[in-house]
Protein backbone atom coordinates (compact mmCIF):
# COMPACT_ATOMS: atom_id res chain seq x y z
CA UNK A 1 0.00 0.00 0.00
CA UNK A 2 1.33 3.20 -0.47
CA UNK A 3 2.11 5.00 2.54
CA UNK A 4 2.56 8.41 1.27
CA UNK A 5 -1.49 8.30 -0.41
CA UNK A 6 -2.74 6.78 2.51
CA UNK A 7 -1.30 9.94 4.44
CA UNK A 8 -2.79 12.48 1.66
CA UNK A 9 -6.56 10.13 2.51
CA UNK A 10 -6.03 10.90 6.21
CA UNK A 11 -5.08 14.39 6.12
CA UNK A 12 -8.26 14.82 3.69
CA UNK A 13 -10.94 13.33 5.63
CA UNK A 14 -9.53 15.18 9.03
CA UNK A 15 -10.04 18.57 7.09
CA UNK A 16 -13.27 17.53 5.99
CA UNK A 17 -14.33 16.47 9.45
CA UNK A 18 -12.93 19.48 10.85
CA UNK A 19 -15.24 21.32 8.51
CA UNK A 20 -18.30 19.03 9.03
CA UNK A 21 -17.65 18.35 12.92
CA UNK A 22 -18.66 21.99 14.48
CA UNK A 23 -22.05 21.94 12.83
CA UNK A 24 -22.47 18.60 14.07
CA UNK A 25 -21.53 19.30 17.60
CA UNK A 26 -23.47 22.00 18.09
CA UNK A 27 -25.78 22.04 21.42
CA UNK A 28 -24.18 18.44 22.04
CA UNK A 29 -21.55 18.39 25.64
CA UNK A 30 -18.89 17.88 22.65
CA UNK A 31 -16.22 20.23 21.74
CA UNK A 32 -13.83 19.87 18.11
CA UNK A 33 -10.53 19.71 20.15
CA UNK A 34 -11.75 16.13 22.18
CA UNK A 35 -12.59 14.79 18.80
CA UNK A 36 -9.12 15.62 17.32
CA UNK A 37 -7.30 14.60 20.17
CA UNK A 38 -8.52 11.19 20.45
CA UNK A 39 -8.56 11.02 16.52
CA UNK A 40 -4.46 12.32 16.32
CA UNK A 41 -3.76 9.63 19.53
CA UNK A 42 -5.41 6.80 17.50
CA UNK A 43 -4.01 7.30 13.91
CA UNK A 44 -0.51 7.56 14.98
CA UNK A 45 -0.77 4.64 17.35
CA UNK A 46 -2.90 2.49 13.98
CA UNK A 47 -2.25 3.78 10.95
CA UNK A 48 0.94 2.43 9.54
CA UNK A 49 3.46 4.95 7.65
CA UNK A 50 2.99 7.90 10.94
CA UNK A 51 4.99 6.52 13.17
CA UNK A 52 5.43 8.60 16.36
CA UNK A 53 5.41 12.18 17.55
CA UNK A 54 8.09 13.89 19.74
CA UNK A 55 7.08 17.64 19.84
CA UNK A 56 10.23 17.50 22.27
CA UNK A 57 12.68 16.11 19.49
CA UNK A 58 12.51 19.44 17.39
CA UNK A 59 11.46 22.26 19.95
CA UNK A 60 12.11 25.14 17.42
CA UNK A 61 9.63 23.70 15.57
CA UNK A 62 6.99 22.99 17.95
CA UNK A 63 7.91 26.75 19.35
CA UNK A 64 7.17 28.46 15.94
CA UNK A 65 4.26 25.98 15.12
CA UNK A 66 2.20 26.52 18.16
CA UNK A 67 3.66 30.86 18.13
CA UNK A 68 1.49 31.45 14.78
CA UNK A 69 -1.52 29.62 16.07
CA UNK A 70 -1.49 31.48 18.82
CA UNK A 71 -0.68 34.37 17.21
CA UNK A 72 -3.76 33.58 14.68
CA UNK A 73 -6.14 33.30 17.50
CA UNK A 74 -5.42 36.38 19.44
CA UNK A 75 -6.11 38.28 16.05
CA UNK A 76 -9.23 36.36 16.31
CA UNK A 77 -10.15 37.23 19.71
CA UNK A 78 -9.48 41.15 19.57
CA UNK A 79 -11.62 41.62 16.15
CA UNK A 80 -14.60 39.64 17.60
CA UNK A 81 -14.59 42.25 20.60
CA UNK A 82 -17.25 44.54 20.30
CA UNK A 83 -17.27 46.74 23.63
CA UNK A 84 -14.89 49.26 23.57
CA UNK A 85 -11.78 49.44 25.77
CA UNK A 86 -12.32 51.12 29.43
CA UNK A 87 -11.62 50.94 32.85
CA UNK A 88 -15.43 50.24 33.36
CA UNK A 89 -16.38 48.49 30.43
CA UNK A 90 -13.59 45.56 30.44
CA UNK A 91 -13.69 45.60 34.74
CA UNK A 92 -13.86 41.93 34.46
CA UNK A 93 -10.48 41.10 32.31
CA UNK A 94 -8.59 43.55 34.52
CA UNK A 95 -9.79 41.96 37.93
CA UNK A 96 -8.69 38.31 35.86
CA UNK A 97 -5.51 39.63 34.40
CA UNK A 98 -4.43 41.43 38.81
CA UNK A 99 -6.23 38.59 40.50
CA UNK A 100 -6.56 35.23 38.78
CA UNK A 101 -3.40 34.86 36.82
CA UNK A 102 -0.74 35.78 39.47
CA UNK A 103 -2.76 33.73 41.93
CA UNK A 104 -3.12 31.11 40.16
CA UNK A 105 0.62 30.92 38.93
CA UNK A 106 1.52 31.34 42.82
CA UNK A 107 -0.76 28.69 43.89
CA UNK A 108 0.93 26.44 41.50
CA UNK A 109 4.21 27.51 42.06
CA UNK A 110 3.63 26.43 45.93
CA UNK A 111 1.92 23.42 45.11
CA UNK A 112 4.75 22.06 42.77
CA UNK A 113 7.59 23.41 45.41
CA UNK A 114 5.76 20.99 48.18
CA UNK A 115 5.58 18.47 45.28
CA UNK A 116 9.50 18.27 45.33
CA UNK A 117 10.16 20.20 42.06
CA UNK A 118 13.16 22.11 41.87
CA UNK A 119 11.91 26.03 42.80
CA UNK A 120 12.62 27.51 39.15
CA UNK A 121 10.77 23.96 37.58
CA UNK A 122 7.70 24.56 39.93
CA UNK A 123 7.24 28.39 39.00
CA UNK A 124 7.73 27.47 34.97
CA UNK A 125 5.01 24.71 35.55
CA UNK A 126 2.82 27.57 37.48
CA UNK A 127 3.62 30.18 34.54
CA UNK A 128 3.08 27.61 31.40
CA UNK A 129 0.05 26.42 32.65
CA UNK A 130 -1.74 29.67 34.03
CA UNK A 131 -2.66 31.70 30.92
CA UNK A 132 -6.41 31.06 29.51
CA UNK A 133 -5.57 29.71 26.17
CA UNK A 134 -7.20 31.39 22.80
CA UNK A 135 -7.08 28.93 20.56
CA UNK A 136 -9.14 26.18 22.35
CA UNK A 137 -12.06 28.25 24.05
CA UNK A 138 -14.26 28.48 21.41
CA UNK A 139 -17.38 27.34 23.56
CA UNK A 140 -17.10 30.38 25.59
CA UNK A 141 -15.61 32.56 23.89
CA UNK A 142 -18.03 35.79 21.49
CA UNK A 143 -18.42 35.32 18.28
CA UNK A 144 -17.77 37.37 14.73
CA UNK A 145 -17.55 40.74 15.18
CA UNK A 146 -20.81 42.43 15.45
CA UNK A 147 -21.74 44.86 12.22
CA UNK A 148 -24.73 46.86 11.54
CA UNK A 149 -27.36 44.87 9.33
CA UNK A 150 -25.16 41.46 9.73
CA UNK A 151 -26.10 40.10 12.65
CA UNK A 152 -27.42 36.29 11.88
CA UNK A 153 -31.05 36.12 12.16
CA UNK A 154 -30.24 32.98 14.24
CA UNK A 155 -28.33 34.62 17.06
CA UNK A 156 -28.96 37.21 19.47
CA UNK A 157 -27.18 40.65 18.75
CA UNK A 158 -26.33 40.70 22.41
CA UNK A 159 -23.93 37.95 22.23
CA UNK A 160 -21.10 39.56 23.86
CA UNK A 161 -22.43 38.73 27.33
CA UNK A 162 -20.44 38.90 30.47
CA UNK A 163 -18.82 35.22 30.66
CA UNK A 164 -18.21 35.20 27.02
CA UNK A 165 -16.60 38.50 27.30
CA UNK A 166 -14.51 37.86 29.79
CA UNK A 167 -12.90 34.84 28.92
CA UNK A 168 -12.41 36.06 25.57
CA UNK A 169 -10.44 39.13 26.98
CA UNK A 170 -8.67 37.51 29.40
CA UNK A 171 -7.15 34.97 26.82
CA UNK A 172 -6.18 38.07 24.69
CA UNK A 173 -4.35 39.66 27.17
CA UNK A 174 -3.08 37.01 29.31
CA UNK A 175 -1.01 34.87 26.68
CA UNK A 176 0.94 38.08 26.64
CA UNK A 177 1.36 38.87 29.94
CA UNK A 178 2.34 35.34 31.15
CA UNK A 179 5.79 35.92 29.71
CA UNK A 180 7.42 38.10 32.51
CA UNK A 181 6.80 34.69 34.73
CA UNK A 182 8.26 32.78 32.10
CA UNK A 183 11.15 35.01 31.77
CA UNK A 184 11.21 34.81 35.53
CA UNK A 185 11.54 30.94 35.50
CA UNK A 186 14.16 31.28 33.33
CA UNK A 187 15.66 33.71 35.25
CA UNK A 188 16.18 31.46 38.09
CA UNK A 189 17.35 28.34 36.72
CA UNK A 190 20.28 30.24 35.15
CA UNK A 191 20.78 31.75 38.25
CA UNK A 192 20.71 28.14 40.39
CA UNK A 193 23.51 27.06 37.88
CA UNK A 194 25.58 30.51 37.63
CA UNK A 195 25.36 32.33 40.89
CA UNK A 196 24.17 35.46 38.99
CA UNK A 197 21.50 37.65 39.90
CA UNK A 198 18.22 38.10 37.84
CA UNK A 199 15.77 39.62 39.96
CA UNK A 200 16.36 43.01 39.24
CA UNK A 201 16.94 43.26 35.31
CA UNK A 202 13.56 40.95 35.38
CA UNK A 203 11.75 43.70 37.17
CA UNK A 204 12.91 46.15 35.15
CA UNK A 205 13.15 44.69 31.67
CA UNK A 206 10.80 41.55 31.49
CA UNK A 207 8.13 42.84 34.23
CA UNK A 208 8.00 46.79 33.15
CA UNK A 209 10.24 47.50 29.90
CA UNK A 210 8.76 44.86 27.40
CA UNK A 211 5.16 44.99 28.35
CA UNK A 212 5.21 48.93 27.93
CA UNK A 213 6.68 48.22 24.47
CA UNK A 214 4.00 45.85 23.42
CA UNK A 215 1.02 47.86 24.73
CA UNK A 216 2.25 51.03 22.85
CA UNK A 217 3.41 49.18 19.90
CA UNK A 218 0.28 47.15 19.60
CA UNK A 219 -1.88 50.66 19.79
CA UNK A 220 0.24 52.82 17.51
CA UNK A 221 -0.02 49.36 14.83
CA UNK A 222 -3.62 49.18 15.38
CA UNK A 223 -3.89 53.20 14.47
CA UNK A 224 -1.75 52.60 11.09
CA UNK A 225 -3.57 49.40 10.20
CA UNK A 226 -6.88 51.20 10.52
CA UNK A 227 -5.79 54.36 8.16
CA UNK A 228 -4.46 51.92 5.69
CA UNK A 229 -7.56 49.79 5.34
CA UNK A 230 -10.38 52.36 5.75
CA UNK A 231 -8.86 56.11 5.14
CA UNK A 232 -5.33 56.08 3.26
CA UNK A 233 -3.08 59.33 2.48
CA UNK A 234 -3.95 59.44 -1.38
CA UNK A 235 -3.07 58.04 -4.04
CA UNK A 236 -3.00 55.00 -1.63
CA UNK A 237 -6.52 53.02 -2.00
CA UNK A 238 -8.06 51.40 1.44
CA UNK A 239 -7.67 47.72 1.36
CA UNK A 240 -10.62 47.23 3.27
CA UNK A 241 -12.29 47.76 -0.58
CA UNK A 242 -10.52 44.96 -1.83
CA UNK A 243 -12.12 42.86 0.99
CA UNK A 244 -9.55 40.80 1.34
CA UNK A 245 -9.02 39.26 4.92
CA UNK A 246 -5.63 37.89 4.70
CA UNK A 247 -4.27 41.53 4.90
CA UNK A 248 -4.79 41.48 8.01
CA UNK A 249 -3.02 38.18 8.78
CA UNK A 250 0.30 40.01 7.16
CA UNK A 251 -0.22 42.73 9.17
CA UNK A 252 0.06 41.45 12.33
CA UNK A 253 2.39 39.48 11.28
CA UNK A 254 4.37 42.69 10.76
CA UNK A 255 3.32 44.15 13.97
CA UNK A 256 4.71 41.09 16.03
CA UNK A 257 7.77 40.76 14.39
CA UNK A 258 8.82 44.37 15.04
CA UNK A 259 7.91 44.35 18.76
CA UNK A 260 9.80 41.49 19.47
CA UNK A 261 12.65 43.17 17.44
CA UNK A 262 11.87 46.04 19.92
CA UNK A 263 11.93 43.82 22.97
CA UNK A 264 8.53 43.92 23.52
CA UNK A 265 5.56 41.70 23.84
CA UNK A 266 4.85 40.56 20.21
CA UNK A 267 1.67 38.66 21.47
CA UNK A 268 0.44 41.55 23.73
CA UNK A 269 1.08 44.19 20.66
CA UNK A 270 -0.96 42.08 18.24
CA UNK A 271 -4.01 41.43 20.93
CA UNK A 272 -3.68 45.32 21.43
CA UNK A 273 -3.12 46.16 17.89
CA UNK A 274 -6.57 43.97 16.68
CA UNK A 275 -8.35 45.48 19.70
CA UNK A 276 -7.45 48.88 18.51
CA UNK A 277 -7.95 48.46 14.78
CA UNK A 278 -11.74 46.45 15.91
CA UNK A 279 -12.88 50.24 17.11
CA UNK A 280 -12.28 51.55 13.90
CA UNK A 281 -15.13 52.51 11.36
CA UNK A 282 -16.60 49.59 13.94
CA UNK A 283 -19.78 49.23 11.50
CA UNK A 284 -17.58 48.47 7.87
CA UNK A 285 -18.60 44.41 7.12
CA UNK A 286 -14.66 44.53 6.44
CA UNK A 287 -14.12 43.50 10.24
CA UNK A 288 -16.19 40.18 9.57
CA UNK A 289 -13.98 39.74 6.17
CA UNK A 290 -10.63 39.99 8.33
CA UNK A 291 -12.70 38.07 11.33
CA UNK A 292 -14.01 34.86 9.18
CA UNK A 293 -10.25 34.89 7.38
CA UNK A 294 -8.73 34.77 10.44
CA UNK A 295 -11.01 31.62 12.08
CA UNK A 296 -10.43 29.66 8.61
CA UNK A 297 -7.07 30.10 9.49
CA UNK A 298 -7.07 29.23 12.84
CA UNK A 299 -9.35 26.01 12.80
CA UNK A 300 -6.93 24.77 9.85
CA UNK A 301 -3.95 25.11 12.03
CA UNK A 302 -5.88 24.20 15.42
CA UNK A 303 -6.75 20.83 13.14
CA UNK A 304 -3.25 19.98 12.23
CA UNK A 305 -1.80 20.93 16.33
CA UNK A 306 -4.28 18.93 17.94
CA UNK A 307 -4.24 16.12 15.74
CA UNK A 308 -0.31 16.14 16.42
CA UNK A 309 -0.40 16.63 19.80
CA UNK A 310 -3.15 13.32 20.26
CA UNK A 311 -0.37 11.78 18.61
CA UNK A 312 2.53 12.89 20.56
CA UNK A 313 0.26 12.26 24.07
CA UNK A 314 -0.38 8.36 22.58
CA UNK A 315 3.33 7.95 21.73
CA UNK A 316 5.49 9.14 24.45
CA UNK A 317 4.62 12.70 25.57
CA UNK A 318 3.29 10.95 29.05
CA UNK A 319 6.51 8.94 29.37
CA UNK A 320 7.34 11.18 32.37
CA UNK A 321 3.98 11.19 33.64
CA UNK A 322 3.71 10.84 37.84
CA UNK A 323 1.40 11.22 40.37
CA UNK A 324 2.05 15.00 41.35
CA UNK A 325 1.50 15.79 37.76
CA UNK A 326 -1.84 13.88 37.83
CA UNK A 327 -2.76 15.96 40.82
CA UNK A 328 -0.93 19.22 40.20
CA UNK A 329 -3.03 19.18 36.81
CA UNK A 330 -6.10 18.61 38.24
CA UNK A 331 -5.84 20.60 40.66
CA UNK A 332 -5.01 23.70 38.88
CA UNK A 333 -8.26 22.71 36.99
CA UNK A 334 -10.58 21.81 39.64
CA UNK A 335 -9.17 24.06 42.80
CA UNK A 336 -6.67 26.19 41.92
CA UNK A 337 -7.91 28.65 39.17
CA UNK A 338 -11.78 28.09 39.95
CA UNK A 339 -10.50 29.70 43.71
CA UNK A 340 -8.28 32.39 41.92
CA UNK A 341 -11.30 33.33 39.28
CA UNK A 342 -14.12 33.54 42.60
CA UNK A 343 -11.60 35.88 44.37
CA UNK A 344 -10.98 37.93 41.30
CA UNK A 345 -14.47 38.30 40.91
CA UNK A 346 -15.46 39.11 44.69
CA UNK A 347 -17.19 42.46 44.11
CA UNK A 348 -18.30 42.12 40.39
CA UNK A 349 -21.29 43.67 38.76
CA UNK A 350 -21.75 39.72 37.36
CA UNK A 351 -24.21 37.00 38.22
CA UNK A 352 -23.32 34.47 40.62
CA UNK A 353 -23.78 32.37 38.31
CA UNK A 354 -21.24 34.12 35.21
CA UNK A 355 -19.00 34.75 38.33
CA UNK A 356 -18.78 30.84 38.64
CA UNK A 357 -18.68 30.26 35.28
CA UNK A 358 -15.89 32.98 34.35
CA UNK A 359 -13.56 31.07 37.42
CA UNK A 360 -14.24 27.59 36.15
CA UNK A 361 -13.79 27.74 32.58
CA UNK A 362 -9.98 28.83 32.42
CA UNK A 363 -8.74 26.45 29.82
CA UNK A 364 -5.42 25.46 29.35
CA UNK A 365 -3.82 24.20 25.50
CA UNK A 366 -1.91 25.49 22.96
CA UNK A 367 -0.71 28.17 24.60
CA UNK A 368 1.40 26.75 27.25
CA UNK A 369 2.76 24.19 25.10
CA UNK A 370 4.31 27.38 23.40
CA UNK A 371 5.32 28.98 26.11
CA UNK A 372 7.19 25.31 27.64
CA UNK A 373 9.09 25.20 23.98
CA UNK A 374 10.24 28.10 24.43
CA UNK A 375 11.77 28.21 28.44
CA UNK A 376 13.24 24.55 27.65
CA UNK A 377 15.46 26.44 25.15
CA UNK A 378 16.27 28.89 27.17
CA UNK A 379 17.78 27.41 30.71
CA UNK A 380 17.66 24.03 31.83
CA UNK A 381 15.54 23.00 34.32
CA UNK A 382 15.58 20.33 36.86
CA UNK A 383 13.06 17.14 35.49
CA UNK A 384 11.74 19.31 32.37
CA UNK A 385 10.59 15.65 30.80
CA UNK A 386 8.30 15.81 34.05
CA UNK A 387 6.65 19.00 33.26
CA UNK A 388 5.89 18.76 30.08
CA UNK A 389 4.00 15.38 30.75
CA UNK A 390 2.32 17.26 33.25
CA UNK A 391 1.46 20.03 31.19
CA UNK A 392 0.19 18.00 28.33
CA UNK A 393 -1.83 16.06 30.82
CA UNK A 394 -3.01 19.29 32.32
CA UNK A 395 -4.10 20.32 28.41
CA UNK A 396 -5.88 17.16 27.73
CA UNK A 397 -7.69 17.38 30.91
CA UNK A 398 -8.68 20.88 30.02
CA UNK A 399 -9.83 19.74 26.69
CA UNK A 400 -12.14 17.03 27.86
CA UNK A 401 -13.59 18.59 31.19
CA UNK A 402 -14.03 22.10 29.95
CA UNK A 403 -15.28 20.83 26.72
CA UNK A 404 -18.08 18.05 27.88
CA UNK A 405 -18.82 21.01 30.52
CA UNK A 406 -19.14 24.61 28.20
CA UNK A 407 -22.55 23.56 26.14
CA UNK A 408 -24.69 22.92 29.38
CA UNK A 409 -23.34 25.77 31.22
CA UNK A 410 -23.56 28.00 28.47
CA UNK A 411 -27.30 26.89 27.79
CA UNK A 412 -27.74 27.67 31.08
CA UNK A 413 -26.94 31.34 31.34
CA UNK A 414 -27.98 31.73 27.91
CA UNK A 415 -31.59 30.91 28.88
CA UNK A 416 -31.44 32.80 32.29
CA UNK A 417 -30.83 35.96 30.49
CA UNK A 418 -33.11 35.61 28.02
CA UNK A 419 -30.84 34.81 24.56
CA UNK A 420 -32.23 32.03 22.20
CA UNK A 421 -30.82 28.91 22.18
Amino acid sequence: MNGYALILVFVGVVVLLAAWLPQFLRGRPLSLPMVLLVVGAAAFRFVPGLGSVDIRERLEITEHVTELAVLISLLGAGLALDRPPSWRNWSSTWRLLAVAMPVTIGAAFLAGWAAGLAPATALLFGAVIAPTDPVLAADVQVGEPTVEGQVDSDEDEDDEDEVRFALTSEAGLNDGLAFPFVFAAVGMAAAAQSGESWFAFWLWSDLFLRVLVGVVAGWVAGRLLARMFFNPPRPMVALAEGSQGFVAVGAILVTYGVTEIAHGYGFLAVFVAAVTLRQRRRDDTFHTVVHGFTEELEQLLSVALLLLLGGAMATGLFQHLSWRGVAGGLLVIFVIRPVAGRLAMLGSGAQSGQRRAIAFFGIRGIGSIYYLSFAVQEADFVGEDEVWSATAFTVLASVFIHGVTATPVMKVLDRRRGRRV
